[in-house]
């Protein structure tokens, strides 16, 4: 008998989840971080945003072949919806940072804020729902991709709270067309 299986929870996920982001986020720290406060709108959040607009991925948790059979749909489909839903608020919020509209600011906030709660929800319904052994080859998403779109979150937020000024986007404007 492995530790393992007297767990009540199989922690291989959540340990993943964990040290990925330490890692992703120690990234952030040190090549993105001593920037921020010269980075405009654009020039931060057009990657960012390009990445989650990714986030269709979500939808293979819905893929029998990309996980394997009996997938609980408690976690599979509210993570499935919830990760395109993202993606469609990510790219909206793209539109308005590169075309340099007014409403840019709220749209990246709604982004960031249903993203993070998004990610949140679906990692607790995955341990709820205990959906490690039916990830199959999705495992992947969640132990590399969600690690890595929570520390950009992070980053995001901490850019909308502490450098984001409503003139920065107007000035940013002649750029957002490159």
């Amino acid at each position: 008998m492995s530790l393992l299986s007297v767990l009540p929870v199989n922690p291989i996920l959540p340990i993943n989840l964990l040290l990925g982001y330490a890692i992703f986020f120690t990234a952030l720290r040190i090549y993105v971080w001593p920037r921020l406060a010269t980075l405009s709108p654009t020039a931060l959040l057009t990657p960012i945003l390009l990445l989650h607009t990714g986030r269709e991925l979500g939808l293979m948790f819905l893929f029998e072949g990309a996980t394997k059979p009996g997938m609980p749909a408690g976690f599979a489909v509210p993570a499935a919806y919830g990760d395109l839903a993202a993606a469609a608020l990510g790219a909206i919020a793209l539109r308005a940072v590169r075309t340099g509209a007014a409403s840019a600011r709220t749209w990246v906030w709604v982004f960031n804020l249903f993203g993070t709660a998004d990610l949140l929800n679906a990692i607790a319904m995955a341990v709820i729902y205990q959906s490690g052994p039916y990830l199959g080859a999705a495992y992947w998403i969640p132990a590399f991709w969600v690690p890595m779109l929570l520390a950009t979150h992070t980053l995001v937020f901490v850019y909308l709270l502490r450098h984001w000024r409503a003139p920065a986007l107007a000035a940013d404007r002649s750029t957002a067309s490159a």
